[in-house]
């Protein structure tokens, strides 16, 4: 199952895993664990088991079906590197995404050291961007990791972004996206840790992408930084067998 995503920095999700538990405090108000709940009730069979962690090997093949090349969110309700998805199936996540060198594919983890415990056995497509969320300082290990691996573009979500990040070691970093936490009991976000970010990434050429301001009503808060969007990504550039990252902005 795909679906065209609300989310910012992507075009669609596909979900071949389900669940999670909460591994640092950006995972107090997830918004995946409410979301499951909710389609659970409204009958969702996918979702029969809420927020446990839970494998989907019929929904494997969709990319195959997209005849068109899509940005693709990989795992947005799960996690693929939980330590509940077995190494078989992560491997057989890649090798979809490896095959389908049309889509670019975004997975993004804030488990990295299992990745880096599996990095020699995976292979990395080029159309693979490989990410790590950050919420805070206390976090910060999980750049050092994703550094280690052998993905060819690098990237940060630093969302929900829950205190300042001074002095981020962007070296080797492709991309770095920015958030604030929405919904409810959502915590604020300081304009001064999101333009300390930001300039960093000038200073260094990442591309920076601000999602949101977030809070209970996010479309209020909108993303508006400085008096514009910030909408910097790296580019796909495709052929028939490799999509290659660099990097331009899109920014209005």
């Amino acid at each position: 199952m795909t679906a065209k995503s609300s989310i910012e920095w992507t075009e669609v999700t596909w979900n071949p895993v389900t669940g999670c538990t909460k591994v640092s405090h950006g995972c107090k108000n997830c918004y995946a664990e409410r979301m499951s709940h909710r389609l659970k009730a409204m009958g969702v069979k996918k979702y029969r088991n809420a927020f446990s962690v839970t494998l989907h090997e019929s929904v494997l093949e969709d990319p195959t079906k997209w005849s068109k090349p899509r940005l693709v969110f990989v795992n947005s309700m799960s996690d693929l590197f939980h330590e509940s998805v077995p190494e078989w199936f992560i491997e057989a996540v890649f090798e979809v995404m490896n095959r389908e060198s049309q889509h670019t594919f975004q997975v993004l983890t804030k488990r990295p050291a299992r990745a880096v415990q599996m990095n020699e056995e995976i292979f990395w497509p080029p159309n693979v961007w490989f990410g790590v969320s950050i919420e805070s300082e206390r976090w910060i290990k999980r750049l050092h990791l994703l550094k280690e691996l052998g993905a060819h573009t690098k990237f940060l979500s630093l969302e929900p972004l829950l205190g300042p990040l001074p002095g981020l070691q962007l070296q080797g970093i492709d991309w770095v996206i920015v958030g604030g936490e929405s919904g409810p009991k959502a915590r604020p976000m300081k304009v001064e840790w999101v333009r300390e970010i930001r300039d960093n990434c000038i200073k260094n050429e990442v591309p920076f992408f601000f999602k949101q301001w977030g809070g209970v009503f996010k479309k209020r808060t909108g993303r508006l930084l400085d008096h514009r969007t910030w909408d910097e990504m790296p580019q796909r550039l495709h052929n028939r067998n490799w999509t290659i990252a660099t990097w331009c902005f899109y920014s209005n």
